[in-house]
């Protein structure tokens, strides 16, 4: 209260509007231990219907195939022979999601957006995969618990061209390139986080 009156005694046209219950998009909730939870219903509602889920009832246990990598392939129908949604979009919309709430999608996020100058009918279909993985995990977000007994802990790991494909390296060069991510939690809380090629 003291800090807001100091704004506004610098003539600051400033109004204090209480805790804040939603901001850009993400929805924050305070539970009966005073934890803070942040998720993004509406955005994943609006992801799931952009991109015709709505009425499916098919899910996902995982962001993505762990048995499978994306890459180019060049020699693939494209996106747009086979879909009717926006894929720019799609991935606009799963991007802020990953980078906001959501750092279990972020790999698989990535991995989708890499494609989308041209998208062909797998990436079309990852993005399926992932959009029903969403679907099955709508209720989930990020949970701020804070431990005052834990200072910045952080968190990394990298493969070691994990996205190598002979096949496709003529025309992927990227292929070769290692991923690496990380994630920094200050209190036990998550602060940053990214997944980003080498």
């Amino acid at each position: 209260d003291d800090f807001i009156q100091e704004l506004r005694d610098a003539d600051l046209d400033i109004e204090d509007q209480g805790d804040p219950n939603d901001y850009v998009g993400v929805n924050i909730t305070k539970d009966k231990h005073g934890y803070l939870n942040f998720n993004q219903l509406a955005l994943i509602d609006a992801i799931i219907k952009d991109v015709g889920l709505s009425k499916s009832k098919r899910t996902k246990t995982v962001p993505a195939k762990s048995s499978e990598v994306l890459h180019a392939y060049p020699d693939s129908i494209p996106f747009e022979h086979v879909f009717d949604f926006n894929y720019r979009s799609a991935v606009g919309k799963l991007n802020y999601l990953a980078q906001t709430t959501r750092p279990d999608i972020m790999a698989a996020t990535h991995m989708i957006a890499k494609y989308s100058h041209c998208p062909k009918k797998e990436h079309g279909e990852a993005i399926i995969h992932l959009v029903q993985y969403l679907k099955s995990t709508r209720h989930i977000g990020l949970r701020f618990a804070p431990d005052q007994s834990k200072g910045f802990e952080n968190y990394c790991d990298a493969d070691f061209s994990g996205n190598w494909f002979r096949d496709q390296a003529q025309f992927d060069p990227s292929t070769s390139k290692s991923r690496s991510g990380w994630i920094i939690f200050y209190a036990g809380c998550p602060g940053t986080w990214a997944s980003k090629l080498q």
